[in-house]
This record gives structure tokens, sequence and C-alpha cells, in this order.
């Protein structure tokens, strides 16, 4: 039998064809009346270049600077959103209801997206691929297999297009 799906993890890098992933999700989620989270996950600095920061930066700056860049971010989301559901679906709120929560952390993106969808109950993860291999087709990206190689959800990989699509956020 097949699960139901009630909640979406979408794991996004915020690249302008990140909306045509989106599109995937939010179809989903109209199919089977389900809720979205939005993940969004900032790559964690190395440890040198952490050590490098701590001399510079104060633990208070540090923590402003990233709570900004949290705070930006997820405007940049809600700005996004706002304009996929004006192109898409003519301004109805009710597809943008269809999104739940907008998260952004800092990690390893393919361990913070596992750690999100455990943390959250997500039934499904959807995600984008930039296919960066030498045969485009044939190699996911690195996040995209890791996801795939250590969870039990069912995981949608949407090949992103390579250059401008219909629906891009170029402008945001």
């Amino acid at each position: 039998m097949i699960a139901d799906i009630k909640k979406i993890l979408y794991a996004t890098d915020l690249s302008d064809n990140s909306a045509y992933a989106f599109r995937y999700a939010i179809n989903s989620a109209i199919k089977h009346d389900a809720g979205i989270i939005i993940l969004h996950v900032f790559e964690q600095i190395t440890t040198t270049n952490r050590f490098a920061l701590n001399l510079y930066l104060d633990e208070d700056l540090r923590k402003k600077i990233f709570n900004e860049r949290v705070s930006d971010t997820i405007d940049r989301v809600r700005k996004r959103l706002k304009t996929f559901c004006e192109k898409e679906f003519n301004g109805d709120p009710k597809y943008a209801g269809k999104v739940e929560s907008i998260e952004v952390c800092e990690g390893f993106p393919a361990e913070e997206i596992l750690k999100k969808a455990d943390a959250f109950n997500c039934d499904a993860i959807v995600m984008g691929t930039h296919g960066k291999g030498l045969i485009r087709h044939t190699f996911l990206g690195t996040t995209a297999k890791r996801v795939l190689r250590r969870t039990r959800k069912p995981v949608f990989i949407i090949p992103l297009p390579k250059g401008e699509t219909d629906i891009t956020f170029h402008d945001l």
C-alpha cells in the first residue's frame, strides 16, 4: 500500500531555476492535499574558515550576522513564493497557503534535509539538481545522491534546466 503524502519537504538552493522544482512540489501538494515545508541550508563553513572568523568577530556579532542572513533569506523566499503564485495561479492565496513554513539552517545540506524531513514528519522530499557531472543526465548532484542513499522516504529529484525557463526567479 502506498502511504499518504500529507507533508512535503521542498529543499531549495535558491537558484534561478529553483522555481521549476517548486512547481513539482506545489503540484504534488495540491494533488495530495498536503502541506509544504520549504528548506534552505547554508553550507557549513570549514573548520579553518571558522577559526579565522573567530579571530575577527566575537560570538554576538557572528550570531547577529547569521540571524540577519536567515531573515533576508526568508524574506527572499516569501517574495519568490508571492511571485510564483501570481505567475502560476493568478495570486490565488489558497496555493500559497500550502506552504506551512519556511526553514533556514546551517549545516551539511544532505544531513539537514534528512533531519528536517524527520523533524517535520514529512512524507516526501522534492529537490532540484543541476547535474554538474560530465554526463549531465547520468550523474546526480552530490546532495541529491546523499539524500537518496540515506532515506526511506520517497524523493523526487527534478533536473533543473540549463538557462532560463518560463518560471525563473532571476529578477529577485
